[in-house]
């Protein structure tokens, strides 16, 4: 059935009986940027409430699990307690690229942007996303979307079904089928980016190999993205942006990446852009250390807080 058997996108067994209540967030909208402001969306704060996880704030404001855990080191993400005051960290810097046309995937912050092809007023959508557990790691490199595919029934592969063998050969569409209500087949075939019925599973490594994306989002995504789309898959732990005229810097963590060099890869950045000289050095050292994964202010003489009011 259309390859569906090759798209490794299994269920994760140790999240299997996990449920959550949620409020879903609106996945219509889009933000603006040109070349001198390329850091988008706004930080914001929430006041919890009794029994409400960060999963379950995450989801209500379009943000992965990982996003919001890195945002609030030290809060139990399954009890954060009433009444905390948590950092929502709803802004990004646009990930590096050659040309702000497609998909781009950064499984380093595990998150998706959309550029349309046809751009006048420079229009970006985004999205969390789930990769790949380390073993099935979803890969990098270019690729395109070579299929459309509404309620994609799940042909069950065969290293998934030595793991569960108590599942059926093809599972229909409906709330069992984990490819969710919608697919975007890309052109590496065993690879597909779509919805789940695991939605906490978004913000994770937790798949066979394919994106996976809350199932508000993923029917947004699909009318948005004509067939024959480019997809760019990458990781980039490190970004810089500007807004304002002030020098962000946005740190992520990325335990696929062995041995890796946040500093260099920062100076790297910072100096390809001619930045390097204008930074704070201190504000700098202080977002690679902390790995918060939100825009933070490297300019000089500003604090290293993150972003509030772009």
């Amino acid at each position: 059935m259309r390859y569906l058997s090759r798209a490794y996108c299994g269920i994760p067994l140790f999240f299997s009986l996990f449920l959550i209540l949620f409020t879903s967030h609106s996945a219509e909208g889009y933000h603006q940027y040109n070349e001198n402001s390329t850091v988008i969306g706004k930080l914001k704060t929430y006041m919890t409430k009794k029994n409400e996880s960060l999963i379950e704030i995450a989801r209500k404001f379009g943000i992965g699990y990982n996003e919001i855990v890195d945002a609030n080191p030290g809060l139990d993400p399954f009890v954060p307690g009433d009444g905390e005051s948590i950092s929502v960290p709803t802004a990004w810097i646009l990930p590096e690229m050659r040309d702000h046309e497609g998909i781009i995937i950064n499984l380093s912050e595990m998150r998706l942007y959309y550029f349309p092809k046809k751009n006048p007023l420079l229009k970006v959508w985004t999205f969390p996303i789930g990769v790949g557990d380390e073993g099935t790691d979803t890969p990098v490199g270019a690729f395109r979307v070579v299929e459309k595919i509404v309620d994609p029934p799940w042909n069950v592969p065969v290293s998934i079904s030595q793991e569960r063998p108590e599942l059926p050969k093809v599972v229909p569409p409906g709330p069992e089928n984990p490819l969710g209500s919608h697919a975007l087949r890309l052109s590496s075939m065993s690879i597909l980016i779509h919805g789940t019925n695991r939605p906490y599973a978004v913000g994770r490594r937790a798949s066979h190999g394919c994106i996976r994306m809350y199932p508000e989002d993923i029917p947004s995504l699909f009318r948005i993205v004509p067939n024959k789309t480019n997809v760019s898959i990458v990781k980039q732990p490190v970004k810089i942006g500007l807004l304002n005229q002030k020098i962000y810097i946005e740190v992520h963590k990325d335990i696929s990446l062995k041995d890796f060099n946040y500093f260099d890869e920062a100076v790297r950045l910072l100096r390809k852009n001619n930045l390097y000289e204008k930074i704070d050095k201190e504000n700098m050292l202080s977002a690679l250390r902390e790995k918060r994964g939100m825009p933070v202010i490297i300019s000089p003489q500003e604090n290293t807080k993150g972003l509030r009011t772009p």
